[in-house]
């Protein structure tokens, strides 16, 4: 399974960018799914991960409700819908997938994990 993300560039704060993820594999619809991030100096730290049917999606605190995760499993193909991004959000942004998922929130529940995308947030 390979992971390509996608999407990431410089914008200015309050702008959005859409980050979309590639998922090689046949069985796409059997993976639960992440997003991550990690600034520069700082830990990787979780943003968004959403449930193998898409039914179900969590977020952390300091992205929620401005960000939004997606999946469509008829295009292999997981996105992360950023708005009102601010200097903080400045971060590689990884997508991640794990078969058998049970805490959506924890990395070691993901097997497979994109490049990364870099994404700058000017003030």
């Amino acid at each position: 399974v390979q992971l390509q993300a996608s999407g990431g560039g410089l914008v200015q704060a309050g702008d959005s960018l859409n980050l979309s993820c590639a998922v090689s594999s046949v069985t796409f619809s059997w993976y639960g799914l992440s997003w991550w991030r990690q600034a520069p100096g700082r830990e990787r730290e979780f943003v968004a991960a959403i449930t193998r049917s898409g039914d179900s999606s969590s977020y952390a605190n300091s992205v929620k409700g401005r960000f939004t995760i997606s999946r469509e499993n008829a295009k292999n193909t997981l996105s992360l819908q950023m708005n009102r991004l601010n200097p903080e959000d400045t971060a590689v942004y990884y997508c991640a997938a794990g078969m058998l998922v049970r805490e959506l929130t924890t990395a070691g529940e993901y097997t497979y994990w994109g490049q990364g995308t870099l994404v700058t947030v000017s003030s």
